[in-house]
């Protein structure tokens, strides 16, 4: 049951695909976060040394600087001790972030970090084959 190419093809294009039909729906969720949100999350974080070094640019310097400026706000806000330990953001600012925007930020994470676990368990099963 293991190997892969005894699966029947259906199932093995959906398991094989997954990974990368969730990650491309990652990188849409990042960058609708980007244009809809960017806004709401700079304000909340407006007394941290990023927005304070960063802040003016956010958002405006194209695509890929866009999704990679996402998932360093995300991970401030979702993992933030070793931000607050560089002094990257403020304590307090952490404490006020508005929930639904963390939640949206979690959500982000979590559709990474699936996709990227996925894509471990299809590479390790074709590589078992």
């Amino acid at each position: 049951m293991t190997n892969i190419d005894t699966w029947p093809p259906w199932a093995a294009i959906i398991f094989a695909g997954g990974p990368i039909l969730l990650a491309a729906a990652g990188l849409a969720f990042s960058l609708y976060l980007t244009h809809c949100h960017l806004d709401a999350m700079k304000e909340a974080l407006k007394n941290s040394r990023y927005m304070y070094i960063w802040g003016t640019s956010l958002g405006r310097r194209g695509l890929i600087w866009s999704l990679l400026e996402m998932s360093k706000i995300a991970g401030i806000v979702v993992w933030p001790r070793a931000s607050i330990i560089m002094g990257e953001v403020d304590p307090g600012d952490i404490e006020k972030f508005p929930p639904y925007l963390k939640r949206l930020l979690v959500v982000d994470l979590a559709m990474m970090i699936i996709a990227c676990i996925w894509m471990g368990v299809v590479v390790v099963l074709l590589r078992v084959r």
